[in-house]
């Protein structure tokens, strides 16, 4: 099953493209948190409901421990909404459609590009704290549980509270793979302006920092050239010379201005047709043992600028950022034995050198 991801600069148009992206797909469903969408094949998520909904099932598995504490659940009527629910939300919706099948396409609606990269981000970063928090080791360890309680004088977490943090761990591993997978491709949504044109380096940087290559760049709302209106004719020139921009650094697909509310049929047609197979921007170790002494590991950052990107190794990981946004990758086992020589981006790639520390590493290698 294909996925599209569908995200843009907020009022570009990212919604009304997904559906069209989704009737153009012919049997597929579309996810989308608006609630002007409605249809057989459309699922729309309540971030609010979401919440209420799985509060509560977190509350009855912490019973236990709520009690001791002398705590007092909270009633479904004093539930408001939370920040980050809607993500959520659309996540669980994904991974339930991708479970059940029925569908060729699925097309996911996501929300303004910088939130969208934080979302798709979320598995990654959610079974990472889950693994640090709730180790395997720990969950493995079950006949142990009574006899720590009695020796700490507190109740042992609820069989079912490991339970359910296996059925995460398996869940957010369904939603990294999805993510990840060659069929999921992402859709960016641009208005022809100077802020796209701004932007779009620092977008390009993030997206690879996840290992994201926009799969189509959409171009929307261009107004006609040619207008006898002085206005409009120098605001179809402007909106040119950021296509020109935009295309300088992808190749972009423009689409015509259809009005305030356009047809679902009529987009589908002006849209590209399905994309190859996304190109994932993978890091890579080179071995430059033999000829400089030295492992190079290397990630693209296509757009990204020295100043935002930062590189931080704890332990077993690097943790690199970029902007505002912040990835944590673990080395592969060869690394974790060698110390970073130095560090730098170059044509478009963050390089990182490492040498082997003598004290860890194999002889004679």
């Amino acid at each position: 099953m294909r996925t599209v991801l569908v995200t843009g600069t907020g009022g570009a148009g990212r919604t009304a493209l997904a559906a069209a992206t989704a009737r153009r797909a012919g049997r597929a469903l579309l996810i989308t948190a608006d609630g002007g969408i409605s249809g057989p094949d459309v699922v729309r998520v309540d971030g609010g409901a979401f919440f209420r909904r799985h509060m509560g099932a977190l509350q009855s598995g912490a019973a236990a421990a709520l009690d001791y504490l002398g705590a007092t659940p909270l009633e479904a009527e004093e539930l408001t909404g939370l920040a980050g629910a809607e993500s959520l939300a659309l996540l669980a919706a994904w991974r339930t459609a991708l479970d059940e099948g029925g569908h060729d396409t699925v097309v996911v609606d996501l929300p303004p590009v910088h939130q969208a990269l934080r979302l798709l981000a979320l598995p990654e970063e959610l079974r990472r704290y889950l693994t640090r928090l709730l180790p395997r080791e720990r969950r493995a360890a079950r006949a142990l549980r009574p006899l720590l309680a009695q020796l700490a004088g507190v109740p042992a977490p609820a069989e079912r509270l490991y339970t359910a943090a296996d059925a995460w761990a398996a869940g957010l591993a369904r939603l990294r793979e999805a993510v990840e997978a060659p069929d999921t491709s992402l859709t960016l949504v641009l208005e022809a302006d100077r802020r796209a044109v701004r932007e779009l380096p620092g977008v390009r940087a993030a997206l690879a920092l996840h290992g994201h290559t926009p799969a189509a760049v959409v171009v929307n709302r261009l107004l006609p050239a040619g207008s006898p209106d002085p206005w409009l004719a120098e605001l179809a020139a402007a909106q040119q010379r950021a296509v020109k921009d935009l295309a300088e650094q992808l190749p972009v697909h423009e689409v015509p201005h259809l009005g305030a509310e356009p047809d679902t049929g009529r987009l589908a047609a002006l849209l590209p047709g399905p994309a190859d197979a996304a190109v994932r921007n993978g890091v890579t170790v080179d071995d430059l043992l033999a000829a400089e002494g030295v492992l190079l590991w290397r990630m693209p950052l296509p757009g990204a600028e020295r100043e935002d990107v930062g590189l931080v190794r704890r332990g077993d990981e690097l943790i690199v950022t970029v902007g505002p946004y912040r990835r944590a990758l673990a080395l592969p086992s060869a690394l974790r034995r060698c110390v970073i020589e130095r560090a730098g981006l170059r044509e478009g790639e963050l390089r990182v050198w490492f040498a082997p520390d003598p004290a860890v590493w194999p002889a004679g290698r």
